[in-house]
């Protein structure tokens, strides 16, 4: 997922171009059939929810407005829990009021939930809610803060009255990756994601030419699996119980037919932007790929030492430990390869193997990801925002990656611009999928209607994970209302056409820089960057001299936003260049 304070294109309007190459398991190419238009409310008369789905299938809004939802789980009654988040992951706005937990009750099978119910703890009982959920035999597992608590499971309502009872405490917060995600096998073991605090073990996070730390000695208590057990209370984190290492953020987690376990994992960031010398512009939006890897106990995966390289089907050494570009593997070739690739920053999170019998049989051999939605590929089109499904053979993907469900995120594939990002999947006892989103708290659920095809339904394959980055985007929307036209005087030295280099230079089309990630495309702000409108600022008086020094040094420990900005936001930038950047800056809160 996650959330780099470099800057990412939130720009405009941008459709991703499907591409007739397909995914395979480590890129090989695949001879795809023809892409099939998807279908809509005119095959599904109760679909409302805006997706694209391939034909036969129907969508529907089974609740909104919950909160920032993450995973959810559906027990067997059918209802369905879902565990929401707050933070600064999202702007650290007020989260919805009530427990962060939600249980939802479909009681007259339209496809919506009628019942609605909060329960668990709140912002006043010290709570922040969290990603992680589960069910096992008769209980509800449920991450808060630093501890996962199990919830009995009452037969007569749909919300525990009795309070929950901890079973693993202490688990680390903080850093890039503070969430929990988790499964549990039919035997009890619970397998907890306890991702990286940074991006490649620096000592000064996403940092330019900082080497990492060598050893890692982050990874004795994050980047990796660890495995407690669900039949017991009152465990205490600890590096003794680490299942498998090297796994930057592996936020989705699925149980195949045969028990194998698999997780999602978020490949690295900014390899252009602190390499510039190693890495092209265009590399910045294109490696490292997205991964699904099949969990082994021991299994070291390569992170921060490794990344996959699509193009070249293989683990490369990262420039943080000796590595020059791609070219060298060094203790790579010891690490465990992915069983399946996507394109770079996809943000896989979400994932569930499909164990029901309501959708065609083919979508039993395989696993439905949820793609939350790229920032770093800036200044070029973002991607994801979508949920595809993936077919797998034993221990490998089968074929080509799917593009299932796309729509959610509206006109505009942006962290700052979409109307909802997927987070969560899961299957309910009547073969139902139903998606989480965490910017509207939105649940969908997602049927098949038996009698719309005689066939299997035809398929839109993913671009592969080897297509090119696409063009740098034009800046589409002008400045907000009043800027330039209502400066009367402009910094000294600073004409009109300089402004206008600074223009282009913010929106990405001079020099590689990723404002709008960050900042928006009018400068409004997101929920990675603050807006550059206003009268109030962090680390500057907002002076003309303050803004470049802001922007020369970057930001390397913010104060309110969690991940810190290189200097130039990670852009190559002549003095002329940076003061022209400065000036246009200058102007949005003039």
């Amino acid at each position: 997922m996650r959330l780099p304070h470099r800057c990412a294109p939130l720009s405009s309007v941008v459709a991703w171009l499907v591409l007739l190459v397909s995914l395979t398991s480590l890129g090989a190419s695949q001879n795809p059939s023809k892409p099939a238009a998807k279908s809509k409310s005119s095959s599904c008369p109760k679909d409302n929810s805006g997706l694209e789905l391939p034909y036969g299938f129907c969508a529907t809004v089974f609740a909104d407005g919950i909160g920032h939802a993450r995973h959810l789980v559906v027990a067997p009654s059918g209802v369905v829990y879902v565990n929401t988040w707050s933070g600064d992951y999202y702007d650290n706005k007020p989260p919805h009021a009530g427990g962060f937990l939600v249980a939802l009750q479909d009681k007259t099978g339209a496809g919506k939930a009628q019942v609605i119910e909060r329960f668990g703890e709140t912002v006043q009982t010290g709570g922040a809610g969290g990603t992680g959920i589960g069910i096992y035999k008769d209980g509800l597992f449920a991450e808060i803060n630093d501890r996962i608590v199990r919830y009995t499971l009452p037969q007569d309502a749909i919300v525990p009255s009795a309070s929950p009872q901890t079973v693993v405490s202490g688990l680390p917060l903080g850093g890039d990756h503070p969430m929990h995600p988790f499964v549990i096998d039919a035997q009890g073991s619970m397998l907890v994601d306890v991702a990286s605090a940074s991006n490649s073990c620096q000592d000064k996070n996403r940092q330019p030419k900082v080497p990492g730390a060598n050893p890692c000695k982050e990874l004795e208590t994050r980047g990796g699996i660890w495995r407690y057990d669900a039949n017991k209370t009152d465990q205490t984190f600890s590096s003794a119980d680490r299942f498998a290492t090297g796994i930057r953020n592996g936020e989705g987690f699925a149980i195949d037919a045969a028990g194998r376990i698999f997780v999602t994992q978020h490949g690295r960031d900014q390899l252009h932007a602190n390499w510039f010398d190693l890495y092209k512009p265009e590399e910045e939006a294109t490696l490292p790929a997205e991964e699904i890897m099949l969990l082994k106990e021991g299994g070291d995966y390569g992170w921060p030492e490794c990344y996959y390289d699509p193009f070249q089907r293989k683990l490369a050494l990262a420039p943080e430990y000796g590595g020059d570009g791609g070219k060298t593997v060094g203790v790579c070739a010891s690490k465990l390869p992915p069983a399946a690739v996507f394109p770079a920053h996809w943000g896989p999170n979400g994932m569930v193997h499909y164990n029901q019998d309501q959708f065609p049989a083919r979508y039993r051999k395989g696993v439905f990801i949820a793609f939350h939605g790229s920032w770093n590929r800036a200044p070029y089109p973002q991607g994801g925002y979508n949920v595809v499904f993936q077919p797998l053979e034993g221990e490998r993907a089968s074929g080509n990656c799917e593009i299932f469900a796309d729509g959610f995120a509206g006109a505009v594939k942006t962290p700052e611009g979409a109307t909802h990002r997927p987070s969560g999947l899961a299957v309910g006892p009547d073969g139902a999928l139903y998606i989480s989103d965490d910017v509207g708290g939105r649940i969908y659920r997602v049927v098949y209607q038996s009698g719309f095809a005689s066939s299997p339904p035809k398929i839109t394959p993913c671009p592969s994970a080897t297509a090119p980055a696409g063009n740098v985007l034009q800046a589409t929307a002008k400045p907000p209302e009043g800027t330039n036209a209502d400066v009367k005087t402009l910094p000294e030295g600073v004409t009109p056409e300089k402004l206008a280099l600074g223009n282009r230079i913010y929106h990405g089309e001079v020099g590689g820089a990723p404002c709008t990630g960050c900042h928006g495309v009018n400068g409004a702000g997101s929920p990675l960057g603050p807006p550059l409108t206003g009268k109030k600022w962090l680390w500057s008086d907002g002076s003309f001299a303050g803004l470049m020094k802001s922007i020369t040094e970057g930001v390397p420990k913010p104060k309110r936003y969690r991940s810190p900005m290189p200097p130039l936001g990670g852009a190559q930038l002549t003095p002329d260049q940076i003061k022209a950047l400065t000036a246009y800056v200058w102007t949005l809160s003039h």
